[in-house]
């Protein structure tokens, strides 16, 4: 363990020296983040998740430096050029853009118009005019040779030199770097002949903001219209500030040598040390805004996976359409499939009586507790219908976010569950499943495909993908996984299994029957004691031998409760039912050198609530009456909605039309907020004004603010108080809306074909 990573990340995270040293090591032996945040709150100081993560993180990003420093370290000391205060610089250095600075000197370096003057022996004028003593520059004639025709071209070939000196000045890039850190522009302006091609890009077109103030959907935005073709874009300060500093630093003396110096500087900075500094920016500015984009998918994905659930009961799930039908699945309360059919309600004839008919059976055959409706195409419709049918007693109707359900039917996951049944039925099933657990049906999908994001395929596809599988494993082990239903999507999602232990659970489990306790997970076939360490707790057992393991009380704390239970003269069952009993423990008594405070106290709140599942419990949700299209929506209406996709500039809400509308953030509240999970939560159900609608280009404009009052035509959108975006937003801020109006007709097109 590198004593200065542990001094970096405490002081980076401002925590302890200890609590970073205990957690590196547990990473290092294997651990992993839910165990550690859940099981090992001792020795990290309750360290959270996040915390643990940025420790992990911050942990390769130190070896990744450590790495580079060593190549660097070996490269110029092959070269003999290594020097004991050049070896401080490199080994005091943590940032990987400076450790590159220092490096650049002695990089081996492909022929440039500085190697070449060399080559001419122009070097020595190089050295006699950076000294800038002579007020004349008349020692150029001594250059000419058989490569050199002319004094002109000697100094010319001098200040390519010179140039490539200032541009690998570690000091000199510093300066420009923080000139660029608080002063750069992003800069764009359009392609010639392509303004009717980027009609969604055009407040891009002359476009001009501080680079450090910019939000990260605009970032993304522009390097994407760029990406297409569609813009031209740059960053950079002020030349006349950038020039300031290379004249000050570099330009010493005065007369003629000076002046080819001062030449040398600007060109340095125009050909060198701009686009240099341009492209390390760029890609500055991209991770940055990838961070805050993945940040916010990622939160919005934790929000979605946990959605309330309606638990294990019957269900009946609908994925409407209107040419091809209804398809329909019948699942018990396990999502198993009992039946499949097509209907077609949507009819006026006799097949809607049909379709009303066999519900009707349906619901009395299979015992159904509830319908799920997809809230795709005629996804309104079908609900009206199915809630207007009499089954002679209380079933509840729900609408089902289907997004990223046609991903799923077309997968090898669905592939391999239904192989005897086509897209549609899949799509069905996983309707109804999302129903009754939103979490155990959307790990089997691309976090990606669910449709909760923003430019997700523009950010690192590689660090969305890591932020992504963090969120899903921390939502998986946060709410518990029954060791005896779950299938091997979900298991594998649970601390210290992975993708082939859950698939060796899942066929210990069809081999032997159903798990009677946890001490049984030994015997699966490559499941060591380390990775039962990791997952036993995670793991649930619902009627099982042990009551505690259908809790999140740790096999290794059993004896704890054990010892608790015997103190007070009861079983463990006993302890766990009777709040009277568990008001006696004193837990200081049991704290030992294994066993803390921390732990203790988590197990007496697990023993009152054993196995208790975090997420909120599901509410019914109705649209308003009457509102089915774009074209039904007035300034002014006042419509319940849903909230689905949640970005920078604001929340997208489904008010029942089949194109979600767009509060801006500037109307999310009546209060200013920078964030917009201040104000909403994904399938938070809410109340919406009706600013604008345009349907020619389906887009609707909604507030949440109290006593909104709708634009008047042809209104700026963000008229109404509150913080006022400059109108440049509008085009990144809409572009989602008509991406995910894209998705939709892609899957429509599936379904159909």
């Amino acid at each position: 363990m590198n004593p200065k990573h542990i001094a970096l990340i405490s002081s980076e995270l401002s925590i302890s020296g200890k609590q970073a040293e205990n957690t590196m090591n547990l990473l290092s032996e294997g651990s992993t983040v839910p165990f550690i945040s859940r099981y090992r709150k001792e020795v990290t100081g309750s360290l959270d998740e996040v915390q643990i993560g940025r420790i992990e993180d911050l942990q390769k990003r130190y070896k990744e430096v450590d790495e580079r420093r060593e190549f660097i370290i070996k490269t110029i000391t092959e070269q003999e050029k290594m020097t004991p205060e050049l070896l401080s610089k490199l080994e005091d250095t943590w940032v990987l853009a400076e450790l590159e600075d220092i490096y650049l000197p002695y990089k081996p370096k492909r022929k440039t118009r500085a190697t070449i003057a060399i080559e001419k022996g122009l070097e020595p004028l190089a050295h006699s005019l950076f000294d800038q003593q002579d007020s004349d520059t008349n020692a150029a004639a001594e250059f000419i040779n058989e490569q050199v025709a002319t004094s002109e071209e000697a100094l010319k070939g001098a200040r390519d030199i010179i140039a490539e000196w200032i541009n690998e000045n570690a000091e000199g890039r510093d300066k420009l770097r923080k000139l660029f850190t608080n002063t750069a522009k992003l800069t764009s302006r359009v392609v010639e002949g392509k303004e009717a091609e980027g009609d969604k890009y055009k407040d891009y077109f002359e476009f001009s903001e501080d680079l450090r103030e910019m939000p990260s959907h605009r970032v993304l935005a522009i390097l994407r219209a760029e990406h297409e073709g569609i813009l031209f874009s740059s960053i950079a300060p002020e030349e006349e500030d950038a020039m300031t500093i290379l004249n000050k630093q570099f330009v010493t003396g005065k007369g003629a040598a000076a002046e080819q110096v001062g030449k040398a500087a600007t060109d340095a900075y125009k050909r060198l040390l701009r686009p240099s500094l341009e492209n390390e920016f760029r890609a500055v500015a991209k991770d940055k805004a990838d961070a805050e984009a993945i940040e916010v998918f990622a939160e919005n994905l934790r929000q979605l996976l946990l959605a309330a659930p309606l638990g294990p009961k019957a269900v009946i799930a609908i994925d409407p359409g209107y040419r091809t039908g209804c398809k329909i699945v019948a699942l018990d309360n396990q999502g198993n499939m009992l039946a499949n059919d097509v209907i077609y309600p949507l009819e006026k004839n006799y097949k809607r009586d049909d379709a009303e008919a066999l519900l009707k059976k349906w619901a009395d055959k299979y015992e159904a507790e509830a319908v799920a409706v997809g809230n795709g195409t005629a996804g309104r419709e079908t609900e009206e219908f199915v809630k207007k049918i009499d089954f002679g007693r209380k079933i509840n109707v729900f609408m089902v976010n289907e997004s990223g359900a046609s991903v799923y039917s077309a997968s090898e996951v669905a592939r391999e569950e239904f192989p005897d049944f086509d897209v549609t039925v899949r799509g069905a099933v996983s309707i109804g499943r999302r129903l009754i657990d939103p979490l155990a049906e959307l790990v089997k999908i691309d976090p990606k495909s669910i449709g909760v994001g923003q430019y997700q395929h523009d950010v690192s596809q590689s660090s969305l993908k890591q932020s992504l599988d963090r969120v899903v494993v921390s939502c998986v082990n946060n709410v518990g996984v029954n060791l005896n239903t779950a299938s091997k999507h979900l298991l594998a999602y649970v601390s210290g299994l992975g993708p082939s232990l859950a698939d060796n659970i899942v066929k210990y489990r069809k081999e032997n029957g159903a798990f009677k306790d946890r001490m049984q997970l030994k015997k699966v076939h490559r499941l060591g004691d380390k990775a039962f360490e990791q997952c036993a707790g995670f793991l649930r057992i619902e009627n099982g031998d042990n009551p505690l393991d259908n809790s999140a009380v740790h096999p290794e704390r059993y004896e704890v409760v054990e010892a608790m239970a015997e103190k007070q003269h009861c079983s463990v069952p006993d302890l766990m039912s009777k709040e009277d009993l568990r008001k006696k423990i004193n837990p200081k008594e049991y704290v030992s050198e294994e066993v803390g405070l921390l732990t203790l106290e988590d197990i007496l709140k697990e023993l009152a609530k054993p196995s208790r599942d975090p997420r909120d419990e599901i509410s019914i949700f109705e649209y308003a009456e009457g509102i089915h299209a774009i074209e039904d929506l007035k300034p002014g209406m006042v419509l319940p909605g849903v909230v689905t996709n949640i970005t920078a500039f604001g929340a997208f809400v489904d008010v029942g039309v089949k194109q979600d509308g767009l509060v801006h953030i500037s109307h999310l509240s009546n209060k200013f907020i920078s964030n917009p999970n201040e104000a909403v939560k994904l399938n938070q159900k809410v109340q919406v004004t009706v600013l604008e609608v345009d349907v020619p280009r389906k887009r609707i404009s909604l507030s949440m603010k109290t006593n909104e009052q709708p634009a008047a035509k042809g209104a700026n959108s963000n008229q109404g108080g509150g913080r006022k975006e400059p109108r440049k937003d509008k085009a990144p801020a809409n572009e989602a809306p008509l991406n995910d109006f894209q998705a939709k007709l892609a899957a429509l097109k599936n379904k159909f074909n």
